[in-house]
């Protein structure tokens, strides 16, 4: 369980091809070497939980299965690309974003941004079948970071990213066309499978 608060920004040192997946080695500056990475632990990459199988201080590596690469953009990335990393929650950590399970349920693509002051409007096109989950003010994970959507339409939604979030998340540098990896709202989710949708 993540809360979508972005912790650092890591970059891929090396993509590894195996057997139908990708090892993937990430760096990230300025990991505490008093709470290092331990193999077994999650890390939300992109927001996608990823199981660390090897670390060495900053460095540590995760594997990324078939599945993960067809439903993220994890599988179009390479060295050298940004990646927003989160550590797990622990039991009485303050919530501060919302409950994000790493479990990306869709892409979208970026289709415009626009400043609006020292803000940014930012729009992005996603598949219909999930705009049934976003609702104006509620909560959507957007390549792993807690944000509150603005409008929502048939066929896409907006937000807005104050200077922090665009100074320390990938979101700063993204660009028309690159497509970022969506989570719903898990309590969307469950209450449209109990009506059906």
């Amino acid at each position: 369980m993540f809360t979508g608060l972005v912790e650092g920004l890591g970059r891929l040192e090396r993509i590894v091809e195996a057997n139908g997946g990708r090892r993937l080695t990430i760096i990230w500056p300025g990991l505490s070497f008093s709470e290092p990475l331990y193999i077994g632990e999650s890390v939300a990459a992109n927001g996608c939980c990823l199981t660390v199988t090897a670390a060495t201080g900053e460095l540590f590596e995760v594997q990324a299965g078939p599945e993960t690469l067809a439903r993220t953009n994890l599988g179009s990335k390479e060295a050298g690309d940004r990646v927003n990393l989160e550590r797990a929650l622990k039991v009485g950590d303050r919530l501060g974003g919302h409950f994000v399970q790493g479990h990306i349920d869709t892409t979208a693509v970026l289709s415009d941004r626009r400043e609006a002051g020292e803000w940014e409007f930012v729009e992005f096109s996603i598949e219909p079948s999930w705009t049934s989950f976003l609702v104006p003010k509620g909560s959507i994970a957007v390549d792993g970071v807690s944000l509150t959507l603005v409008d929502v339409w048939a066929d896409r939604f907006s937000i807005m990213l104050i200077p922090h979030t665009r100074a320390m998340t990938t979101l700063g540098f993204t660009r028309p066309g690159d497509r970022v990896n969506i989570e719903v709202d898990m309590l969307a989710k469950h209450v449209g499978k109990l009506l059906g949708k």
